[in-house]
């Protein structure tokens, strides 16, 4: 019988012996991961465009209303006002990065390798949820910080002056993160939807735009109660609707107009609709990769 001939090399591989990160940590790489690709942070320079050109163009806005003001000591825009204005950058904002969150893992079919790790399958799309909010809420927040900071100081009425801006600035982040929480919870249903980036990011836009017609046709119809009820129909105009009803005079323009949409008193229920839709897209989405999971 011949002699074996084969050799054993021991080539220094080890057993991990270190501590083990569980499942909050998990959730955190996850979500600081989230942001930083919502920036194109840690990605190409092709990559870094979108984002920030879209950051450039509200950083220039707000700076331009704050010099404004400064010049000739009225306010242009207000906080509030800030938001409603740049909601049609946050649309685009959410078509191009909420795919990039989502759609890349579905299409390279990566999603087995993150859930073989200590993470519940409900973490996951939780992590880039919050991701994409936080990035909204910087992206329509950081600018308002910005006219505080150029506003508070040169009212001329020293620390007095500085406490009233910061009273109308909490209330135009809160309206910032409304924005951000409706934006985001929709948008990135959407785009869970479909591997492919492309028509990730045109059906986000068709959601947030497409709906507008539909508001406007409710508008012409002979009936008050309809016509007051019409922004319900759309995402951004029911976020405008809670933003009049609860603001009120932070969206009075400076000639002693509102920008507030015409809810009546139906400012309560636009609330609720959007806390159901919020929830309604949140549970759709934890059940959409419920299923990815078991696939």
């Amino acid at each position: 019988m011949p002699e074996p001939t084969g050799v054993i090399h021991d080539i220094g591989y080890q057993r991990y012996a270190g501590p083990r990160l569980g499942r909050r940590q998990v959730f955190g790489a996850l979500y600081g991961h989230g942001l930083r690709t919502a920036f194109g942070l840690g990605r190409s320079a092709k990559a870094k465009i979108f984002p920030w050109l879209i950051v450039a163009i509200v950083v220039v806005v707000a700076a331009g209303a704050t010099a404004v003001r400064t010049q000739i000591g009225e306010v242009v825009l207000t906080y509030a006002q800030f938001a409603d204005a740049m909601s049609w950058l946050v649309i685009f904002f959410v078509a191009v990065v909420a795919p990039e969150l989502v759609s890349r893992d579905l299409r390279s079919g990566v999603l087995p390798l993150y859930f073989s790790r200590p993470l519940p399958r409900s973490d996951y799309p939780l992590a880039k949820l919050a991701a994409l909010m936080t990035a909204l809420w910087l992206l329509l927040g950081a600018p308002q910080l910005l006219m505080f900071v150029g506003a508070a100081f040169t009212t001329g009425k020293g620390w007095r002056g500085a406490w009233d801006e910061l009273l109308d600035l909490l209330p135009g982040l809160l309206y910032a993160g409304l924005w951000a929480v409706v934006f985001a919870s929709v948008g990135l249903l959407v785009a869970s939807l479909t591997g492919k980036r492309a028509f990730a990011a045109g059906g986000v836009v068709a959601v947030f735009l497409m709906t507008t017609p539909i508001v406007g046709t409710l508008q012409v119809m002979p009936s008050n109660t309809v016509n007051e009820l019409a922004f319900l129909a759309s995402p951004s105009t029911l976020v405008q609707g809670i933003g009049g009803w609860a603001l009120g005079d932070l969206l009075a323009s400076p000639g002693g107009g509102s920008t507030a949409l015409p809810i009546g008193g139906f400012g309560p229920l636009y609330a609720v609709a959007a806390v159901l839709l919020v929830a309604g897209s949140v549970a759709l989405l934890l059940a959409r990769y419920r299923k990815v999971a078991s696939a």
